[in-house]
């Protein structure tokens, strides 16, 4: 099996040596499952397999934990917002692809009516058919302040 097919992701590591390579007690690992601060995956048999991603929020657990003197529940508040705010940005990057002036933004149906295209052009000859709009909303200079 080709485990760098998955990267980070992969879940490779049997509890003791997560907890080697995180420098962590193995208990401690089984208290951060059971509080939600991470989540290994499961084999068959139920017992845990960490990723090297698992084992990095692992460290950051800890780092927050110990150095910077954040309690458990504020640990993971704060890994919910950090994860909230992934979430946002991928929302921005999107709504920014959205608005390229590149990117069609309407086209029309084979009925003629305007609708919203959300596909990515495949090729410079769908642009001819494509209702372009180079910006939704005016820009700061139109703006009265």
């Amino acid at each position: 099996m080709d485990w760098s097919a998955e990267g980070e992701d992969a879940r490779l590591f049997v509890i003791s040596v997560a907890a080697e390579l995180a420098g962590m007690h193995p208990q401690t690992l089984r208290q951060y499952d059971r509080l939600g601060l991470v989540s290994p995956g499961r084999t068959r048999g139920r017992g845990r397999r960490y990723s090297l991603r698992d084992i990095a929020l692992l460290r950051e657990v800890q780092r927050l934990s110990q150095d910077e003197g954040v309690n458990l529940a504020g640990v993971k508040r704060i890994l919910e917002l950090e994860e909230e705010l992934a979430v946002a940005r991928r929302q921005v990057e999107f709504l920014r692809d959205m608005l390229d002036p590149g990117r069609r933004v309407f086209t029309a149906d084979p009925a003629g009516t305007v609708v919203a295209d959300r596909r990515r052009p495949a090729a410079d000859t769908t642009r001819a058919t494509a209702v372009r709009m180079r910006r939704l909303l005016p820009g700061p200079s139109s703006r009265q302040s």
